[in-house]
């Protein structure tokens, strides 16, 4: 019974995020400049992959379905608040954004450089947000296709970070260059 509850929670904090974001897209500022679409595909076809390798359990995985990760019902917890925590610092981080925020990389007219609330702690919040989570989902799953689609999505949202570091340092100038001095990435005084 634990197992199943766990599975839907999962599930359903994950169809709850993408509902806000979903809901939050339409009240955006317009965009000035946006990033070329060759890059956005590609962004679009790794999160594609990572979805496949989260998301179908039942394909016949072979070695990428081996189990690395012990299941318990302390690591299945675990997972779940990693998940659910992850996913509330994302939420936070999008709706503190507002009308900012943009699903591809892109300057919006009149844009702001938001410097407070989780953009105070991590230069990056949602991107930090969805890694956490999806380290949780991750832990829950616990075989090497997880693992291996975090591996997927963090190494494609650092990318991404890199590319709207440079639309913001085009943007903002001297005061993102001080911005990114002050404020890490996407780890906390670390990256």
């Amino acid at each position: 019974m634990h197992a199943r509850l766990l599975i839907r929670l999962y599930i359903d904090a994950w169809i709850l995020a993408g509902i806000v974001w979903l809901v939050a897209a339409f009240f955006t500022k317009p965009v000035e400049r946006v990033q070329p679409r060759g890059s956005r595909l590609v962004q679009w076809g790794w999160s594609l992959v990572a979805f496949v390798l989260l998301s179908f359990r039942r394909l016949p995985w072979g070695p990428l379905g081996v189990r690395v990760i012990p299941r318990s019902f302390v690591l299945g917890d675990l997972g779940l608040a990693l998940t659910v925590g992850g996913i509330a610092f994302a939420a936070w981080a999008r709706f503190f954004l507002g009308r900012n925020w943009s699903g591809r990389v892109s300057i919006k007219k009149d844009h702001e450089l938001i410097r407070s609330g989780p953009y105070a702690i991590v230069r990056h919040p949602i991107y930090t947000g969805f890694i956490v989570a999806l380290a949780g989902t991750t832990i829950a799953i616990g075989e090497i296709r997880a693992v291996l689609a975090l591996a997927i999505v963090a190494i494609a949202l650092r990318f991404k970070s890199k590319r709207e570091e440079q639309f913001l340092r085009e943007q903002f100038g001297e005061e993102y260059a001080r911005y990114r001095h002050e404020v890490k990435a996407l780890i906390p005084f670390v990256l």
